[in-house]
C-alpha cells in the first residue's frame, strides 16, 4: 500500500502520528544509474528511464531515488564508482555494457539492469536471453545487426558514391563479425569499402586522410564506445572532407551528422525502466528474459542535407 493511499484511508489521524513512528518509515529505494560516457548530452536516456519506471509505478522523488553518475568517457573510474554504489547498498544498478560488466564483477546480490547494443550472451552478461541467470538482465538493441540496412540507406542518399569509407571500433562487440557483415552488405549493393580501425583521435585524423586519398564518396561509422565518444570530431571531419555520413545513434544526426539509423535508444531505456520497476517490486533478474528493443529511428539532419 503506497503512502498516499494510507494517508487517504486514515484521513486527519495522520497528523497525530508521533515523530518516532514517522522516523521508522522505510527509506525510498535508490537506483544507481551509471554510464561510462558523459551524461551531459544524454539527459533523454534518463528521462526515458524515468518514463519506464513510471509505467511500473515508481516516480522519482515520491517512491524512488535515482543516483545518476558518469565515468566521463574513462574506463578506469568505473570499478570505484560501482564499488561506491555497492557500499551504499543501492536497490539496483543500471548501466551500459561496461558498467554492467563492472557491476557484475563487484556484486552477486544487487540486481543489475543493462542497456546494450551488443550481444549480452557473447559479452558474458547473461547465460542466455530467455534465462539470464544470476543477478543481471536488461535490454539489447543489437546495433551491429543493422549494417545492411544502414548501407542501403546510405546508397540511396548518395547513389554516386562507388567507394564507401568505414570506421570500425576494434573494441566494440564482435569486431570481426561486424567487418564481415559490412563486406557482405557492400558486395550486395555493389560498393567498394575501405575499412579502417580507430583507437585514438590521431587514428581518426589519419583515416580521413586515407579516405580522401582513396576517393571515398561516403562514410559509414560503426558502433562502439570509443567512436561514440568522438562524435564531435567525426562530424567535423566528415563536413571538412565533404563525406555524407551514416551513423547508428540519433545524437550524431542531431549534432550535425547527415543521417542515423538504429534502434531507438530512448525506447530501450524506457524498457529498462519497466524492468527496474518490476525488480523493485520483487521480481528476480534471473527470471526476467532479456528484452530486445524493436523500435527503430531514421533521422536526417535537414540542414546538413541541404548543404550537400
Amino acid at each position: 500500500m503506497r503512502r498516499r493511499e494510507f494517508i487517504t484511508l486514515l484521513g486527519g489521524a495522520v497528523v497525530v502520528w508521533p515523530l518516532t513512528t514517522r522516523a521508522q518509515q522505510p527509506a525510498m529505494p535508490v537506483i544507481g544509474f551509471l554510464r561510462d560516457t558523459s551524461l551531459a548530452d544524454e539527459g533523454y536516456r534518463v528521462t526515458a528511464f524515468r518514463q519506464g519506471l513510471k509505467e511500473a509505478g515508481f516516480i522519482e522523488g515520491q517512491n524512488v531515488v535515482i543516483n545518476s553518475r558518469s565515468a566521463e568517457e574513462e574506463a578506469r573510474p568505473l570499478p570505484a564508482l560501482v564499488g561506491d554504489l555497492v557500499r551504499q547498498r543501492v536497490a539496483l544498478i543500471v548501466g551500459n555494457t561496461s558498467v554492467a560488466l563492472a557491476a557484475k564483477a563487484a556484486t552477486t546480490t544487487i540486481p543489475i539492469v543493462f542497456v546494450t547494443g551488443g550481444d549480452p550472451v557473447f559479452d558474458g552478461l547473461v547465460t542466455s536471453f530467455n534465462r539470464p541467470g544470476g543477478n543481471t538482465t536488461g535490454v539489447s538493441f543489437l546495433s551491429g545487426a543493422l549494417v545492411a540496412k544502414r548501407l542501403e540507406l546510405l546508397r540511396q542518399l548518395v547513389p554516386k558514391a562507388a567507394v564507401i569509407a568505414v570506421l570500425v571500433d576494434p573494441n566494440a562487440p564482435q569486431p570481426e563479425d561486424v567487418r564481415r557483415d559490412i563486406q557482405v552488405a557492400a558486395d550486395a549493393i555493389g560498393r567498394q569499402v575501405i575499412v579502417v580501425e580507430v583507437r585514438s583521435s590521431s587514428d581518426i585524423e589519419a583515416a580521413f586522410a586515407l579516405f580522401a586519398q582513396r576517393g571515398a564518396g561516403a562514410l559509414f561509422v560503426g558502433t562502439g564506445a570509443f567512436v561514440n565518444s568522438r562524435r564531435g570530431q567525426l562530424i567535423a571531419l566528415a563536413a571538412r572532407h565533404g563525406l555524407p555520413a551514416s551513423y547508428v545513434l540519433r545524437e550524431y544526426a542531431t549534432a550535425g551528422g547527415l543521417m542515423s539509423y538504429g534502434t531507438s535508444i530512448t525506447d530501450a531505456h524506457r524498457l529498462a525502466g519497466t524492468y527496474a520497476g518490476r525488480i523493485l517490486k520483487g521480481e528476480k533478474p534471473a527470471e526476467l528474459p532479456v528484452q530486445q528493443s524493436t523500435k527503430f529511428e531514421f533521422v536526417i539532419n535537414r540542414k546538413t542535407a541541404g548543404r550537400r
